[in-house]
Formats: structure tokens, sequence, C-alpha cells
């Protein structure tokens, strides 16, 4: 069994308890409140039992034997004893119920933050194999979901275990020959608890991962809806939401009619308990074997110990939700971050930008080689290319330097170091990328150039913009600088898109600059406006220009032709017409000469 499977196969209670050791401190101020809260709350009875006495047996009660002879007196007493308890009771009720909600709080917050940063850090691969949806599922529902059981589950099972406990000594103490009929059903009760509590495991189990598959059809629905709306697809997509929710629905169905059960079955059990403490403990105190003080405390009590548990059922069906919740974000946490930093720091202003790969290679998850032994050098402050057909390998080049996955063989080094022993974000910050999936966040025009340079200025914001072309179609905008994108910069074109995410790159001012089709989304003239402003921010910077769109690179000190993974071609835009190879050919067809067979 691998170390993950055997943190996974630990009751989730017990992951809970280890992750959370940091609030121990408030975990036990909590449980001594709830315990305290609950002993002062069952005192009562016993008040009432003593109340009974001093009126039927006067000087004869408890208190009389003790020494207060006076009836008054021994109400009083009473009077300001049951003040007192109460009194506690409520400070104690107030002090569980903060202290259980802070720390719910406390718990989901910090869990949140975590399972978010981790998640971070895992490597691309697990993103592409997992939706959206599912991510959002764990880091909020299913935290959500623990927060609930928090807030008041933990309280419950605390005080029903308080309450056994000491009304069971209790019913011992006062009349032995009586207090197993009370407790007669509390092994039942436990044996049904248990067995309910492993039988809907699995059923809550399957609940949170439909609850998962329904969140993920949601966001992907959502993120597509121009898609879903040009195609008129809505009736489909309405009826895809469907069959999901109905499978989340049937899901809930199943638990819901074993969990029911539990409340009606626990109820019948608990009625033998407190019809036979109520019929043979009024026989013996009418025998007078029994005082009748003591016969109204245990019937009280009877009634205290187990009524209460009939609220087990909507406690455990909360656990129950909990620890599934609790394992899939517990789960998250435990997954492996398979592309670990190195130890070797890089300043921005200590790098020269001299790449080097050699003997690379690189294939995705069940698929054919992408890179095979691939060996490519770029000198510091040169501007290289690399063309070639669709699926030639010429992306994963990029996602390999910036180590969103790592290399299967071979090196890539940046100034004579092994990027592996790079500080990852240090190797990150090094390289600014431009894109052709242009991903803009839900903020200003100001906001997106600026992110990833926290400390600009807005007037070096503007410089970024106008050397990117962008100035003019900022200054258009509703609110300018301040106009709202919108998510993923759906109320910008494509074209201006692409433009703020040169100008991010741009305002980054970082020593390596790749371009991964940066001018795939813009008509010819905003091209060539783009390619005067990349002429100037490219000088003196190592930039790799990833193309299909030869007009763009032909200026390039040095290109490279890829096809399946290798470099078959390399030269300049004119060195490379004259060997009249792939590039050629490629040339052409965007050229509209001859294109050979």
């Amino acid at each position: 069994m691998s170390p993950q499977s055997a943190v996974q196969s630990t009751h989730p209670l017990q992951r809970l308890f280890a992750y959370a050791r940091s609030y121990r401190k408030q975990i036990w101020q909590a449980t001594i409140c709830s315990v305290l809260n609950k002993i002062f709350d069952l005192a009562p009875p016993a008040l009432i039992g003593t109340a009974v006495d001093v009126v039927v047996q006067k000087q004869n009660s408890i208190l009389g034997r003790l020494g207060v002879k006076d009836v008054l007196g021994q109400l009083v007493i009473l009077s300001v004893i049951s003040f007192v308890i109460w009194a506690l009771e409520s400070v104690f009720e107030y002090a569980y119920n903060r202290l259980w909600r802070n720390l719910s709080q406390n718990i989901e917050h910090r869990l949140r933050l975590d399972g978010y940063a981790h998640l971070q850090e895992l490597e691309l691969a697990y993103f592409e194999e997992r939706s959206t949806g599912g991510f959002m599922a764990i880091l909020n529902d299913d935290i959500n979901q623990l927060e609930r059981f928090l807030d008041g589950g933990a309280n419950d099972l605390l005080q029903v275990t308080t309450t056994v406990v000491i009304i069971g000594g209790a019913f011992f103490v006062l009349a032995p020959t009586v207090a197993w009929m009370a407790m007669l059903p509390m092994p039942f009760i436990l044996w049904g608890s248990i067995a309910f509590q492993k039988r809907l495991a699995p059923y809550y189990a399957e609940v949170r991962e439909k609850v998962s598959l329904l969140s993920s059809r949601l966001s992907n629905n959502l993120s597509g809806i121009m898609t879903i709306k040009s195609f008129a697809t809505e009736d489909y997509e309405v009826e895809r939401l469907a069959e999901e929710s109905e499978a989340y629905r049937q899901s809930n169905r199943r638990t819901i009619a074993l969990s029911a059960a539990f409340v009606p079955l626990i109820r019948m059990i608990i009625l033998v308990g407190f019809t036979a403490t109520l019929l043979i403990g009024g026989v013996e105190a009418a025998a007078g074997r029994l005082s009748v003080g003591t016969y109204s405390v245990l019937v009280f009590l009877t009634q205290r110990l187990l009524w209460p548990l009939t609220r087990l059922g909507d406690t455990l069906d909360q656990y129950q939700r909990a620890m599934a919740s609790t394992n899939r974000v517990m789960n998250l946490l435990d997954t492996p971050i398979e592309i670990h930093s190195g130890n070797i720091s890089l300043p921005m202003e200590r790098v020269r930008g001299e790449v080097e790969l050699q003997q690379v290679s690189f294939a995705y998850k069940g698929r054919a080689q992408v890179i095979d032994r691939l060996s490519l050098h770029i000198p510091a402050g040169k501007t290289i290319a690399i063309v070639g057909a669709t699926g030639s390998g010429k992306s994963t080049l990029v996602k390999l330097l910036l180590r969103l996955y790592e290399v299967q063989a071979g090196t890539i080094t940046l100034d004579g170091v092994d990027i592996k022993d790079l500080r990852l974000r240090d190797l990150r910050r090094a390289i600014g990328l431009v894109s052709q999936d242009v991903f803009l966040f839900h903020g200003t025009v100001l906001e997106n150039i600026a992110y990833g340079s926290p400390g600009a200025t807005p007037q070096e914001v503007t410089i970024a913009a106008q050397i990117a072309e962008a100035q003019e179609f900022i200054e258009q905008l509703p609110q300018g600088y301040e106009t709202i994108v919108g998510e993923r910069g759906q109320k910008l074109s494509g074209g201006q898109r692409q433009r703020l995410a040169i100008a991010r790159a741009i305002l980054r001012d970082p020593p390596i600059l790749i371009l991964d089709e940066a001018t795939s989304a813009v008509d010819n003239e905003t091209e060539a406006a783009i390619q005067r402003s990349l002429e100037k921010i490219t000088q003196n910077r190592t930039t790799i220009a990833i193309a299909h769109r030869l007009s763009t690179v032909r200026n390039a000190h040095c290109i490279y032709v890829m096809d399946r993974g290798k470099i078959v071609e390399q030269g300049t835009h004119e060195a490379l017409l004259q060997q009249n190879g792939i590039y050629t050919n490629l040339w052409n067809v965007q050229t509209g000469g001859k294109v050979r067979e």
C-alpha cells in the first residue's frame, strides 16, 4: 500500500483532528463548555425531586437531614441553587456556541486557503484531467458541509455522551433496582447508531461525488454559454443538466430512505425503557421502597436521557455528510506535488537569458512522444522563432521551459543552471508569457495590465499600454482604465484582450519573453502595430516567438522548424526559403505561392 493510500484509509475524523492540531486548545475549551452546559442542564430534575421531598417529607427531606429544618429555608436554598444553575447553564451555552462557531469558521477559513494554495502547487496535468466544477465543490460545498457539522453536530454528540454518562451514573446511585430498565435500550441504540453509520457512509460518499459532477456540469456550461447560444443547444444542455441533477436527487433519495428510518426505530426502543421506568418505578414508589422524590427524579431523568437520543439521527446524518466531505478535502490536501522547487535563487536582475535544451524528450500521459531528443540553444538577448504544423510540439516546449510539465529525459538550463535546481517562482518570474489563450481576470483594465506587477504606478501602466498599441482603444472604453473587462475579459474583443496581455508582459519587463501565437487574434493592421512595439521590447531581451503566421517572425535572428517533436530546419528567413523544405512550403501556403506536394 502506498503512503498516500495508507493516509486515505485512515478514518476522516482522525485526519481532521491531525489537521486541526493548532486548534486543540480551542477544541478543548469548546468541549469543556459543552459538557458543563449539559451538566447544569441536567440538574433541574434533581432539584425538582428534592423540592417534592421537601413538600412531602418536610423536616425529613434531604436538606432537613443536612440540618436545615425550616421548610421555607429549604425552599429558599433550592431557589438560590436553581438560579445559580440556570445562570451557569446560560453562561456555558453562550460560551460553547461562540467557541464552536468560531472554531468552525477558523477551520473552514484555513482549509479553504490551504486547499487552494495546495491546488496551485499541483502540476498542470492534474488540472487537465479534472474539472473546475469538481474543485469548486471541494473548496466550497464540502468545506461548508464540515462547517455546518462543527457549528452544531459536534456539540450534540458531546452532550448526548455526557447525558448518558451522568444520568446512567445517577440512576445506579439513586435506584439500582430500577436503573437497568432505563439503561436497557442503550446498547440497542448504540448498536443501531453504529450500524446506521456504517450503512450511511458509502451513501454519503456517493452523494458528494454526484454533487461534484453536478457542479462540474454547471461550471462548464456557464463558461461555454456563448457556444451554447450560438449552436442553439439550450434545450440539450437543460436535458444534460437534468440527468446530472436527477442522479444527485436519486442518490440523495436512497440516503434519505435509510437515514429517515433511524429516528422512528430509536423512538420505539426508547419507549420500552421509558414505559418500564414509569410502570415499575411507580410500583416501587407506591410500595414505599422508593421515595416519591426519587421516583420523580427517575421519571424526569429517563425522559432527559432517552428522548434526546431521537436527535441522534439528525446528528449522525450531519456527521456522515461531514466525514464524506472531510475525506474529499483531505484527499486534495494529501495529493502529492510532483514538480518541486529547486533551492537556487535567481533574482531577475541577474538573469542573462541564455537557454539551452539538451536531448529533451517528453510525452503526455497515455500519448505518443511529443518532444523527441530535442536540442536547442537560445543565446541571451536574441530573438528566435519556433514554427511548424499544429501538433509538432511548439507550445509543449513553452510548458517545459516554465516547468508546467517536467521533462522525462534530457535537461533544460537557464544561464547554465538546470531549471530543476532553480527556485520555481524565480524561474517563472524571469519569464513573461503572452499566450494565444489570453486570460483576463474580472476587474478593471488597469488591474489586468498591472497583474503580476503589484507595485506598478498608473503612469507605468499607461506607458506599457502605449507600447502594446492598446492606449487608443482603452481611451475609447466607457471608463477608460477603470472599465470592468468582465469574466475572462468577455467585454473585450479577442484583439483587445491580446493587446492587454502584451501590455501586462511589457510592464513586468522580464529578461525572457515568450510569445505563443501573440498576434493570433488580431487583424492585419493591429498585427503591424504590435510588431512595431515588439521590435522595441525585444531589443537586448531573450525572446522566443512561437507562430503559425510566418510573417510575424521573419525578422528573428534564427527560425527553428519543428516536425514531430524534432528540429528539422533552422536558419534565417531567407536561408530557410533557399532550402526549399518544410519552411518554404509553409511560407507558400500563407503567401499563395506554389505548394510542394
